[in-house]
C-alpha cells in the first residue's frame, strides 16, 4: 500500500478556502529563523484522502473486523448506542469548571454509576475518579496504607502479592513503598496456602488477589484467606481485572474484600486501546470509606454535588473528576442490560468452557482439574510450535492473537478470552484457526505472517531502533 506521501501530485487540494479580505502578510518576517517552505507536505484530494485512510483502516485488527482473544486484556464489543450517548453534545462540550448546579444531570449519571457498582460488587462505597484499572489498583494501595496510617501501623510495610498476579500488582506496590512478598500457586493453579500463612504476619498490610485469578481458575479459598488477614489487622485487595466473570452472580464484598478496582473496559465494555483514556472506579469497605479521594459525587434527596469534606481522604488522585465520557458508556452498557446483567458473566464463563472443550484436546492444560471460568490458558510446550509462532499465523488466518507468554507461572503459555460478546460459530471458527496451525509444519508456522502489511520484523530492535520517518528517496 502507498504512503500518502508517495500520492501526492503537485498542485492537487482538497480543500478551497474563501477570497481573501484582508491584506495579506509575509509570516517569514515573523517567524524568523523558524520559517521554513520545505515542509513536504503531502498534495492530495479529498477523495485521495478518504480512501487512504480507509484502505489503512481496514488493514487493522480491531474488534470491530475480527475476534480479538486477548486473555486477561478482555476486549470485548463496544456497543454503538453507548457510543452514540457518550457522543451528544452537552456531555462532550460541558467544562469541568461549570457550576455544580448547571450539571445536575451528569452529576446525576455518575451517581447512578456508582450506586449501581456498589449493587454488583456490594461495597459501601465506590470512587469514580481513578482513570484506569492500573490508577484504581494505585488508589486501593494508598487506600491501605492510609489505613495502617491512621492506626499508627507504621510496622505494616509488606504486600503479599500471588506469583501468577499482573505485573502492576507490584508495581503500583512499589509506588506506594511497600515491600513486595511473592506467595506462590499449588498444583491447582491457586493461591498456596501453606505458603500464605507462613509469609503472613505482623507486618503484612495485605494481600493482593485476582479472583478469577490470571489462570483463569476461582480461588476458592477466597473467604479463608481475608479471615486470615483480617486477625493480622491485615486488608484484602482484589484485582477486579476479570469482575467480567462474577457479575450478578458473586459480591467480593461478602467474601471480605475490603477494596477492588473495576476495569470499566473489560466488564462494562468501554473501549480499550490506544493507552486511553480509562476508568478504573475502586469500591471499599467501611473501613476504608475515609481515605477516599475527594471529591466524591454524592446526592442529599436534592440536588447532586461533590464532596470535598473528606478529612483523611489520600487526596486526588486524577484532575478533575474521572472519565466521565467512559462512565456513561459503562452505565448505558449496565442499563441496558438491566436486570438480566448475569448475562455478562454466565455467557462469559460458557463461552470460555466451550472454547476449552474444542481445543483441550490438542493443547496441553497444566491445571487440567480446576474449573474454567472467563479465560483459559494453554502450554504449548509439547506442540513443537512455540507461543509467538502461533500468534503470527493466526493473523493469516483473520484473528487477533491471544496473550501469549503469561501467566509466567505457566511456560509458554497461551492465553485466551472468548468474553460474552462472541458467538459459537466464531469460537469455533478459532478453535478450528488453531487446529489448523498446529497440524502445519512447524518450520512453515515460523514464517507467518504472509499476508499483512508488515511481515516478520525483529521486534527487540524495533522497540531500540524505530523506524520513525519514511524515505522516499
Amino acid at each position: 500500500m502507498e504512503l500518502i506521501f508517495e500520492l501526492s501530485e503537485k498542485g492537487r487540494k482538497g480543500y478551497r478556502l474563501p477570497k481573501l479580505d484582508v491584506p495579506a502578510v509575509d509570516v517569514a518576517q515573523y517567524l524568523g529563523e523558524y520559517y521554513r517552505e520545505d515542509l513536504n507536505f503531502p498534495e492530495v484530494s479529498e477523495l485521495d484522502v478518504v480512501r487512504h485512510y480507509t484502505k489503512l483502516s481496514q488493514r487493522n485488527y480491531a474488534i470491530d473486523t475480527t475476534m480479538v482473544p486477548l486473555g486477561s486484556c478482555t476486549m470485548k464489543y463496544n456497543p454503538k448506542i453507548n457510543e452514540e450517548l457518550a457522543r451528544i453534545e452537552a456531555f462532550t462540550q460541558m467544562h469541568p469548571f461549570v457550576p455544580e448546579d448547571c450539571v445536575q444531570g451528569t452529576l446525576r449519571l455518575m451517581y447512578e454509576l456508582k450506586e449501581l457498582l456498589k449493587e454488583l460488587s456490594g461495597f459501601a462505597e465506590v470512587c469514580l475518579q481513578p482513570a484506569a484499572g492500573a490508577q484504581g489498583e494505585l488508589l486501593g494501595l494508598l487506600l491501605i496504607t492510609a489505613y495502617h496510617r491512621d492506626r499508627g501501623n507504621t510496622h505494616k510495610n509488606k504486600i503479599l502479592v500471588p506469583d501468577s498476579a499482573h505485573g502492576t500488582n507490584p508495581a503500583s506496590a512499589s509506588i506506594c513503598g511497600l515491600e513486595v512478598v511473592s506467595v506462590k500457586s499449588d498444583a491447582n493453579g491457586e493461591l498456596d496456602w501453606e505458603d500464605f500463612i507462613k509469609k503472613l504476619d505482623d507486618r503484612t498490610a495485605g494481600l493482593m488477589l485476582t479472583n478469577p485469578n490470571t489462570l483463569g481458575i476461582f480461588e476458592r479459598k477466597v473467604k479463608k484467606l481475608a479471615d486470615a488477614l483480617h486477625q493480622k489487622d491485615a486488608l484484602l485487595y482484589m484485582d477486579g481485572a476479570n469482575f467480567n466473570a462474577l457479575v450478578d452472580v458473586a459480591k467480593p464484598a461478602t467474601w471480605g474484600v475490603d477494596v477492588m478496582h473495576f476495569n470499566l473496559h473489560k466488564t462494562f465494555s468501554t473501549p480499550h486501546g490506544g493507552g486511553g483514556p480509562g476508568a478504573g472506579p475502586v469500591g471499599v469497605s467501611e473501613k476504608l470509606k475515609p481515605y477516599l479521594p475527594v471529591p466524591q459525587v454524592e446526592f442529599n434527596g436534592q440536588r447532586y454535588y461533590l464532596n470535598w469534606d473528606i478529612p483523611k481522604s489520600v487526596g486526588k488522585v486524577l484532575t478533575f473528576y474521572g472519565h466521565v465520557g467512559v462512565m456513561l458508556r459503562a452505565l448505558a452498557y449496565i442499563l441496558s442490560y438491566g436486570k438480566e446483567i448475569d448475562k455478562v458473566s454466565k455467557f462469559a464463563v460458557l463461552n470460555a468452557r466451550y472454547l476449552y472443550s474444542l481445543l483441550k484436546d490438542v493443547l496441553w492444560d497444566p491445571y487440567p482439574s480446576s474449573p474454567k471460568m472467563h479465560e483459559v490458558v494453554f502450554s504449548m510446550q509439547k506442540t513443537g510450535i512455540s507461543p509467538l509462532d502461533l500468534a503470527k499465523a493466526l493473523l493469516d488466518k483473520g484473528f487477533y492473537a491471544p496473550t501469549v507468554y503469561f501467566p509466567l507461572v505457566v511456560k509458554d503459555a497461551l492465553m485466551i478470552e472468548p468474553t460474552e460478546t462472541e458467538s459459537p460459530r466464531t469460537i469455533r471458527a478459532f478453535a478450528n484457526a488453531i487446529k489448523e496451525i498446529l497440524q502445519q509444519d512447524p518450520e512453515e508456522v515460523k514464517t507467518s505472517p504472509k499476508t499483512t502489511p508488515v511481515r516478520r520484523i525483529k521486534e527487540a530492535e524495533a522497540n531500540r531502533k524505530p523506524i520513525l520517518r519514511a524515505s522516499l528517496a
